[in-house]
């Protein structure tokens, strides 16, 4: 039984949702965002919450339930509050500026690195170690943070790379520690 997918959405003030065939449309004040349904799965839109049913028991349409009503409630904070990921370099030297839209990183390398954000992404830098990601999309903001942090992921002998805001690395002990 999914017990995700059995949830009701409930709408904040300011939000509409409208279906266009398998598409369900959000609109909030931040934006307007799109949610792709499958067509196992029915939405149910009243004036102040969605609910989702599914057609059948089989496992994978409980499966697509669940994601549905997910991504669903996802758009809904998104058009509403936003999403915002911060991370933070650490590293003698390590720094990142922005060039127009796109966010270059020093950290390390004998060449610079340049991340280009996902479209309704918005990067920033607050100083030149602290970098925050923001947008509507959930995923979006999730993927340019998780590029951002790959470029150089923290080691743990120095504690050195880029890190997502209250990240805890487990220190190590180097070999000469141990003599």
């Amino acid at each position: 039984m999914s017990r995700i997918g059995l949830k009701v959405v409930n709408l904040p003030a300011g939000v509409t949702v409208t279906q266009e065939g398998d598409v369900l449309t959000v609109k909030g004040p931040r934006g307007v965002d799109a949610v792709k349904v499958p067509h196992l799965i029915h939405a149910h839109i009243d004036e102040h919450d969605v609910r989702f049913t599914r057609e059948n028991d089989m496992k994978a349409t409980k499966q697509l339930h669940g994601t549905t009503r997910a991504n669903f409630h996802n758009a809904v904070v998104g058009v509403t509050q936003g999403y915002k990921k911060e991370l933070e370099l650490v590293g003698i030297g390590y720094r990142a500026q922005m060039r127009g839209k796109d966010l270059v990183l020093f950290v390390g390398y004998s060449h610079e690195v340049v991340i280009t954000p996902e479209e309704g992404v918005v990067i920033t830098t607050k100083s030149p170690t602290e970098i925050t990601v923001e947008g509507n999309d959930k995923q979006a903001v999730g993927q340019t943070a998780a590029r951002i942090h790959r470029t150089r992921e923290p080691e743990p002998y120095n504690g050195k790379g880029v890190l997502y805001k209250g990240e805890h690395i487990i220190r190590k002990e180097g070999k000469r520690a141990g003599k």
